[in-house]
């Protein structure tokens, strides 16, 4: 699975992650990407990105259509993504993001989360508790170049 956000948009890494999707189903893998309904500036944002990249509709889903099936994945790649993808919204009552619905990245076997550092936040003003999860590794580093490197 790999769940884009506006860290994604913002490194134009659409074209690389395509490509690695591309690649990754070239080899027999299920991908699939899980787009939140807000993630980027405006709704709809990232569609349109994986649209110019040339990622088939059928690999595209909302989050109501995949956030269940984040149990049963062995790979999610988080490129980009913050509050969307927080455990918080969940977890943390005190948290300004509470109740928010988000992608449950975190109940997948493996997650791998590009982020340009560590301590950086989203628009809630807080880090992300699935960065200290045992499950997830942090990708630090540029996302276009991340993605490039992993092309």
């Amino acid at each position: 699975m790999i769940v884009p956000g506006y860290g994604l948009a913002v490194a134009q890494a659409q074209f690389a992650v395509a490509d690695i999707a591309k690649k990754l189903k070239a080899m027999g893998k299920k991908v699939r990407f899980g787009i939140h309904p807000v993630a980027g500036r405006m709704p709809g944002q990232l569609n349109v990105l994986l649209a110019e990249a040339s990622v088939p509709y059928d690999m595209v889903f909302e989050m109501d259509e995949i956030n269940d099936e984040f149990e049963d994945t062995d790979v999610t790649i988080v490129i980009g993504a913050s509050d969307t993808v927080s455990s918080a919204a969940e977890d943390d009552p005190n948290c300004s993001i509470y109740g928010m619905p988000v992608l449950r990245v975190w109940k997948s076997k493996n997650v791998f989360v590009s982020k340009r550092t560590i301590g950086s936040t989203g628009y809630a003003g807080m880090e992300n508790p699935i960065l200290y999860k045992e499950n997830v590794e942090v990708v630090l580093g540029d996302a276009h170049d991340t993605c490039e490197a992993l092309r």
